[in-house]
């Protein structure tokens, strides 16, 4: 059996280890972070409806342009019903048998006014399509995130468990011996205890972020994950605030606030009343003439300014209340990016000093108190606690990995991929 100060000695070696972040182990056809976006572009189908919205608007622009289809109208006028000639269609010099037929003349502006709204409309799908987009790569990027996180998560638990098994078989060896004492062994029996438990909680987290992960690829939950990209750049331009105003979801509002200008402009239209015109036949008995008659129709717009004009004047309040919020949404927006930025940056140099600084003092800490453990100057207790604080540093290096990729990756998938071979 080897000496317990040497099963201490290689515990504190790969211990070290835990403060490196782990990765997968690879396999055939790892999924990137790429793949798995493109894969739920293609997956999705959110975005085919979007696109069929658009090409219903485009089909009933067509449509609201076309002229309203003619009346068609049979009719029997004059008929007699009491005395000799009562329910003769013939014998009464009055009776006709009429066909008419009517059509509603609206103006060239009103019908082209009519078909621009339904254009505005297929646009404003789209643009909602694209501003689904960016936000499904965004989702999908952050689980994707998520599940690298959990998956390095159980991974540097599952080590540290298998260094404090190596704890616990050092300090029962050491009591056996009669080195020991049975503080000892029962500190390192509940330190393996205790990470037992935590690995129960990180493997159903490792699962559920598998199965997030899946439901928007379509692929199977365990297959292994690539390397990161690098995220110390952004390829979106987000430096200015000028391009965040094309921003998918500010171009949306834009949208939505020109459909309400195209119907404003259909309610302008409206002011003009549409005119009818009818032609009819009307066949009498065969000793009496056929007449032929024709009619002009026109609606009496007798109350415009509490009617007409009211719409109008609801339509351009309408315009008004969607410019207003855009502009607000603008402002908010281009903050809130800028703020994310911010973040992303600080995240980086956090990473950056937590490697720099706290990690090698941690390993430090490790090496000292596991030096005075075996001189006899300090219990086991203080191994334990520095094994802890590594851990614990660890898993925050982790949290702080992710919360700094899920910002890069808000900033790098702001606006849509189109070339991620989404259907059209």
């Amino acid at each position: 059996m080897e000496h317990p100060s040497l099963l201490l000695a290689r515990a504190v070696l790969a211990l070290a280890g835990l403060l490196v972040l782990v990765t997968p182990a690879a396999a055939d056809e790892p999924l990137s972070l790429s793949a798995a976006v493109s894969a739920a572009l293609a997956h999705s189908r959110s975005l085919d409806a979007s696109t069929a919205a658009a090409q219903g608007a485009r089909e009933m622009a067509v449509a609201a342009a076309q002229r309203p289809d003619p009346v068609l109208r049979l009719s029997l006028d004059n008929l007699p019903v009491d005395g000799p000639e009562r329910f003769s269609t013939t014998r009464d010099f009055m009776t006709m048998r009429s066909i008419a037929l009517m059509q509603t003349l609206p103006n060239a502006d009103k019908r082209r006014a009519r078909g621009e709204r339904f254009e505005r409309e297929a646009e404003a799908a789209l643009s909602e399509r694209a501003q689904r987009m960016a936000m499904l790569q965004t989702e999908v990027a952050q689980a994707w995130l998520e599940r690298r996180m959990q998956e390095q998560r159980w991974l540097v638990l599952q080590a540290q468990l298998t260094e404090a098994r190596v704890m616990v078989e050092t300090t029962e060896a050491a009591l056996r011996g009669g080195r020991g004492s049975t503080a000892d062994a029962l500190s390192a029996r509940e330190a393996l205890a205790q990470l037992e438990q935590g690995l129960i909680g990180a493997q159903a987290e490792r699962a559920n972020a598998r199965l997030t992960l899946a439901r928007f690829t379509g692929g199977p939950p365990d297959q292994p994950l690539a390397d990161p990209p690098p995220m110390r750049q952004i390829t979106a331009a987000v430096g200015e605030a000028d391009p965040l105003r094309n921003l998918p979801d500010l171009v949306a509002l834009q949208a939505r606030e020109a459909v309400a200008r195209a119907e404003a402009e259909i309610a302008r239209q409206d002011l003009k009343p549409d005119w009818s015109v009818e032609l009819m036949f009307s066949q009498r008995g065969s000793q009496f003439s056929n007449m032929v008659s024709i009619g002009v129709s026109v609606p009496l717009q007798w109350d415009k300014p509490q009617r007409q004009q009211r719409e109008v004047a609801a339509r351009l309040a309408r315009v008004n209340e969607l410019e207003a919020e855009r502009e607000e949404q603008t402002r908010e927006r281009v903050l809130q990016v800028q703020r994310w930025q911010h973040d992303w940056r600080a995240g980086l140099q956090r990473l950056a000093h937590l490697d720099a600084q706290r990690q090698p003092l941690a390993g430090q800490r490790i090496e000292v108190a596991l030096a005075a453990y075996r001189g006899g100057r300090e219990g086991l207790g203080a191994v334990l606690q520095a094994r802890r604080d590594a851990l614990s540093l660890a898993l925050e290096r982790l949290m702080l990995e992710r919360e700094t990729a899920g910002l890069w990756a808000r900033l790098e998938y702001l606006f849509p991929n189109t070339s991620a071979g989404v259907k059209p």
